[in-house]
């Protein structure tokens, strides 16, 4: 049976994540052995936590009888765990400048803002102002930002990014932000982007102020 105290610590959801990663794949009836509560409270968790994508089932053959499901993680589970991805990036983008100096670490930044922007421009460049920036609030959401978008009205917008998967980096490298706005201001072809507040300049959040374009009216003879 699991550890008693991880129990009393952890919600029970959490605590089959911890099972099926040091464990590996276990049925509803190992899990209940292991939680010690009963198959339709194990069942409700397992509900739950498939729900969000974070664990699958698959079925396990065995030498006799029926095969049974076991459930296992999905990559999706992987942000439960602990890493250390933006420590090993801020230490590797030390050492490039320590090598080679800092412009080589501004044309690594340059680098994966063109990428994106190649990725992106396509299917934004011929929407309006109203979808790019739906779009954009959809990347950036898929990428761990956390988006809140307010519309001031139709030619004006807010996009607020709670979170900065990159802050780490950012508040050393300050071009990793740079790049942002540079590539936002690439995307949204038709607006004026500005950056109101930052997250790596001390900000609570990153704000973006995005304004349509007024195009100007030909001068009368």
């Amino acid at each position: 049976m699991t550890n008693p105290d991880l129990m009393q610590q952890l919600p029970t959801r959490e605590v089959i994540l911890q099972l099926l990663k040091t464990k590996g794949n276990m049925s509803i009836k190992q899990l209940t052995v292991e939680l010690g509560i009963t198959i339709m409270g194990v069942r409700r968790h397992i509900q739950s936590l498939e729900r969000d994508s974070l664990i699958t089932s698959k079925m396990l053959r065995q030498s006799l009888g029926r095969p049974t499901a076991v459930y296992c993680l999905t990559d999706q589970s992987k942000s439960f765990f602990p890493n250390n991805y933006h420590a090993l990036t801020l230490d590797l983008l030390v050492e490039l400048e320590d090598h080679f100096g800092k412009e080589a670490v501004d044309t690594l930044f340059e680098g994966r803002k063109n990428k994106l922007i190649k990725k992106y421009y396509e299917s934004m460049k011929d929407k309006d102002i109203s979808e790019q920036v739906e779009m954009l609030a959809k990347i950036q959401n898929e990428n761990g930002y956390m988006v809140e978008l307010e519309t001031v009205n139709d030619e004006e917008y807010v996009l607020i990014e709670h979170n900065c998967p990159i802050e780490n980096v950012a508040l050393q490298y300050k071009n990793a932000c740079q790049c942002e706005l540079k590539m936002f201001r690439s995307l949204l072809t038709d607006a004026d982007v500005t950056r109101k507040e930052c997250l790596a300049d001390g900000g609570q959040r990153c704000t973006y102020s995005i304004k349509k374009n007024r195009k100007q009216e030909p001068a009368e003879s």
